[in-house]
């Protein structure tokens, strides 16, 4: 398969970070411009991510929008010479995106993610902000889901039958990347895509965001490490560390992109 330039709009820039460009933009100029195509948000763990899983770096190099998650990564543009605008976590994004919409009756929601019952709530949490039933669907799929084809299949029904025209995922990455490249062809209505993570279980409020502070500091990641130790130790404390060296070689021209060869014979 051919790997395409990322199908930014135009006029937005990027900065590299290792093998991916991701979008320089404010969160005010992003929700004004914010209204097709798919985006993805990445933090360390999904530039470790992308730098070994090809059908991962495929989804990252065929989305629209790919805007910076995580303040780590923001560091590490600054340790590269250059700073973006704003990080925009998902946590932030959808909140903001539902409010700057609030009186548009056009943008109708669906929510695709978290545990069981855990979106119906976030449905009921958002459009009680909203004052209107802007979320017009919500799923908790099985553990698994994405392997199932009859659940998949079960899935786009549903996406396809609520009217909804603006699409959240959040079941992890690189699942929710995958499931939305994989299956965004078949879901006609939907103008924008949107892998999220966590956020549907922020909005149903059964994951706190970090103090305000901790935030500053940049250290949300402890906060989040807190706690889920279980999950998110090794994820944080191991899985990540090769990001480092790998921006220290990008830092000294020395970082290669592990697809780059595949790319030119491709």
């Amino acid at each position: 398969m051919q790997v395409t330039d990322t199908n930014v709009v135009a006029n937005v820039d990027t900065i590299k970070i290792l093998n991916i460009d991701i979008c320089n933009i404010s969160k005010t100029n992003l929700l004004k411009q914010l209204t097709s195509g798919v985006l993805v948000t990445p933090n360390v763990d999904h530039l470790v991510k992308l730098q070994s899983d090809r059908n991962f770096y495929e989804c990252y190099k065929n989305s629209d929008w790919i805007i910076c998650d995580s303040k780590i990564v923001n560091l590490a543009a600054k340790f590269l010479g250059k700073s973006f605008y704003e990080v925009i976590p998902g946590s932030s994004l959808l909140p903001a995106f539902y409010n700057f919409h609030k009186n548009n009756k056009n943008i109708r929601l669906f929510l695709l993610g978290a545990g069981p019952g855990i979106a119906d709530i976030a449905k009921v949490n958002i459009n009680n902000k909203v004052g209107w039933n802007m979320v017009v669907g919500a799923h908790s799929p099985s553990f698994g889901f994405e392997k199932n084809n009859d659940e998949c299949e079960e899935i786009i029904n549903i996406i396809n039958s609520s009217g909804a025209n603006v699409l959240v995922v959040g079941v992890g990455a690189p699942k929710q990347e995958k499931w939305i490249m994989k299956y965004k062809e078949r879901l006609k209505s939907i103008d924008l895509f949107m892998a999220l993570g966590a956020t549907i279980d922020f909005e149903a409020g059964t994951i706190k965001r970090a103090p305000q502070l901790l935030q500053t500091l940049h250290l949300e990641w402890l906060f989040r490490l807190s706690k889920e130790p279980g999950r998110l130790w090794k994820r944080y404390l191991v899985e990540s560390l090769p990001f480092f060296n790998q921006i220290i070689k990008q830092k000294y021209n020395t970082y290669k992109n592990p697809f780059a060869d595949e790319i030119k014979h491709s």
